[in-house]
C-alpha cells in the first residue's frame, strides 16, 4: 500500500480537499495524510463544500508536518507554492509532486462569491486527485 502526504501552508483547505478526494479515489490502494507547515484548523467552509459533493471530512484534523517526519512516504504532494518552498527535507524515497491551487480561504466578496471560490478549487482538486490515482496507483 502506498503512503501519500498532501502538504499545504495551514492544512485547512486545499490539503484537506486533496486528502478527502485522494482517499475516496484510492480506496485501499493508499494511506493518505495531510499536513501543513503551520496548522490553522480545518476550515468549516472546506467541510461544507466537500459535504455538498457527498464526502464527509468533518473528522479530519489539522496536522503539522513535524508529526510525519518519521513516515516513509511514497509521494509528497504540495498543493501551494508556500508549502513547496517551506517543505522540510524528507529522508525518504518519496516522489515529490507539486500543483499550486488557489487558496479559497483568501477569497473575498459576497457570500456567493466566496462559496463559488471554494467550489471552484474543490473541483480542480477533485480532478487532480482522480488523475493522480489513475496515473500513480494502478
Amino acid at each position: 500500500m502506498k503512503k501519500i502526504l498532501v502538504l499545504c501552508t495551514g492544512n485547512s483547505c486545499r490539503s484537506q480537499l486533496a486528502e478527502g478526494y485522494l482517499r475516496y479515489y484510492a480506496g485501499d490502494k493508499a494511506e493518505v495524510y495531510s499536513a501543513g507547515v503551520e496548522t490553522h484548523g480545518v476550515n468549516p467552509r472546506t467541510i461544507a463544500t466537500m459535504k455538498e459533493d457527498g464526502l464527509d471530512i468533518s473528522g479530519h484534523t489539522s496536522n503539522n508536518i513535524s508529526e510525519y517526519l518519521g513516515v516513509d512516504f511514497d509521494y509528497v504532494i504540495t498543493v501551494c507554492d508556500n508549502a513547496k518552498e517551506r517543505c522540510p527535507y524528507f529522508p525518504t524515497k518519496a516522489q515529490k509532486l507539486h500543483y499550486n491551487f488557489p487558496d479559497p480561504a483568501k477569497a473575498t466578496g459576497t457570500e456567493d462569491q466566496i462559496t463559488k471560490a471554494f467550489r471552484d478549487v474543490r473541483d480542480m482538486i477533485k480532478a487532480y486527485s482522480a488523475d493522480f490515482v489513475q496515473h500513480h496507483l494502478k
